[in-house]
């Protein structure tokens, strides 16, 4: 049996709009000026606490921040002009691995459990995913509690787990579960730095993400 694990914003689901937004309305709202895109784009993956700590540092409004940004992102949701938009290619490769009978197919995402729901319920995921760790179960990437959970849930060992990610948090958390680390190059993280973290390899394209994962699952 092979533990299939993904990250979400910018690896399934191309959030960068909504993301850097909800960062300047929230920001705006605490009275301070919003950082670059590419910024912003850099700290995606982290926890909100996490994410606004290393943005303001320790001392800054991170807690009024984060609640900024959720109310931000929740409202932004519901606007028809912005869209948490699956990448090319994300859905059928999905529901290629949802059908293989010796996968098990995870989420590990600093998006909120809520959030989660929300996408699953959108792109009809019910029941697909054996497991799921956010923001609200573990502490943030990199550190690898959300993989060391999700392989106790469904009883995977690390040489036979794979985690998929688009930025160095998810490949240092991959590499400190002792887990393969794939990374993938149209997130929000170069793929030398995905490299540099740490990935045993790195994606162009999900037809090339899919060939490699049925590879590992024809072996396993």
């Amino acid at each position: 049996m092979l533990l299939i694990v993904f990250d979400v914003d910018g690896t399934l689901v191309d959030s960068q709009h909504m993301i850097v937004a909800a960062q300047r309305e929230a920001f705006a709202a605490v009275g301070l000026p919003a950082p670059t895109r590419e910024r912003s784009l850099s700290v995606v993956g982290l926890s909100l606490p996490q994410a606004f700590t290393a943005l303001v540092g320790a001392d800054g409004p991170v807690v009024a921040l984060s609640e900024a940004y959720k109310q931000s992102f929740g409202r932004l949701r519901a606007q028809a002009e912005i869209r948490e938009a699956l990448f090319p290619g994300a859905a059928a490769l999905l529901a290629r691995l949802n059908r293989e009978p010796h996968v098990q197919l995870g989420i590990a995402t600093g998006k909120s459990r809520r959030g989660v729901d929300h996408l699953v319920a959108l792109h009809g995921w019910e029941g697909w995913f054996a497991t799921v760790q956010t923001a609200d179960d573990a502490p943030s990437k990199p550190h690898p509690a959300m993989l060391e959970q999700a392989m106790a849930e469904t009883g995977a060992e690390p040489a036979q787990t794979v985690m998929i990610g688009d930025t160095t948090y998810d490949m240092m958390m991959a590499r400190g579960a002792h887990v393969t680390a794939l990374g993938v190059a149209w997130g929000y993280h170069t793929s030398d730095a995905l490299r540099n973290a740490g990935a045993h390899a790195v994606m162009d394209s999900m037809s090339a993400l899919e060939e490699a994962l049925l590879e590992r699952v024809a072996a396993a």
